[in-house]
């Protein structure tokens, strides 16, 4: 009985205590911020897809590009693989903030995220490539989304889950989301997802993303560095 109550006293004390993390986090108004970069780049991501499926409905074209490494990949479709595994670093990254207590630092979670999706929302549209040939769409769990998968450059599958490896501090989901990215990657080049400048931009896209925030955006950091 004694250890029961142990038990729940420690489950309590637990929930208490990533309640008192998360309260500050949301009297933030960085917090508001960095939601708004998140709204503002998923919305500007699906007007630019939206254009371009509007465009090709016309019965125009995009260019659709040679690769060295995709010219050289018979088609395999695993696409169901990095449509998973790029949604499965999402929930590494809050089961990280809760475990590890790092709720304070999901602000520049959000904004690091948002900025990378505006900056894509834009250069989708900038210089607008077709999909690689013989890509086949997503798998058909994912296939409703067949509309939007317009709009190459960079990859945001390998971009965000890149991004949220470069942002975790702790050395445990930092290896799990490392391992997501290497199979999204594999994924990709096995089912002509994205062509090569795609999924290598969207690494140099998050890294510079990320060093632009270190140095520039710190206030939405709100002072938890936990590294354990």
């Amino acid at each position: 009985m004694i250890y029961n109550s142990d038990k729940r006293n420690n489950r309590f004390s637990n929930i208490s205590e990533v309640l008192s993390s998360i309260i500050p986090v949301l009297k933030s108004k960085y917090f508001y911020i960095s939601v708004l970069a998140v709204i503002s780049g998923a919305a500007l991501n699906i007007a630019s897809q939206t254009y371009l499926h509007n465009y090709m409905s016309e019965g125009k074209t995009l260019p659709m590009l040679s690769d060295l490494i995709l010219d050289n990949l018979p088609v395999i479709n695993v696409s169901i693989f990095y449509d998973i595994f790029c949604l499965v670093p999402i929930f590494l990254v809050f089961v990280y903030f809760f475990h590890k207590k790092d709720c304070n630092r999901i602000p520049v979670f959000l904004l690091m995220s948002g900025i990378f999706y505006i900056i894509r929302g834009i250069f989708i549209v900038l210089t607008p490539f077709g999909n690689p040939p013989l890509f086949n769409g997503s798998d058909p769990l994912f296939h409703g989304f067949a509309n939007y998968e317009l709009g190459v450059y960079p990859s945001g599958h390998v971009g965000n889950v890149f991004l949220m490896y470069l942002l975790v501090k702790n050395r445990g989901y930092k290896l799990l989301i490392l391992s997501c990215l290497i199979i999204v990657t594999v994924a990709l080049f096995l089912a002509h997802g994205h062509y090569s400048i795609d999924i290598l931009s969207g690494l140099f896209f998050s890294y510079a993303i990320k060093s632009f925030g270190e140095k520039h955006l710190s206030m939405f950091d709100l002072g938890c560095t936990n590294e354990s």
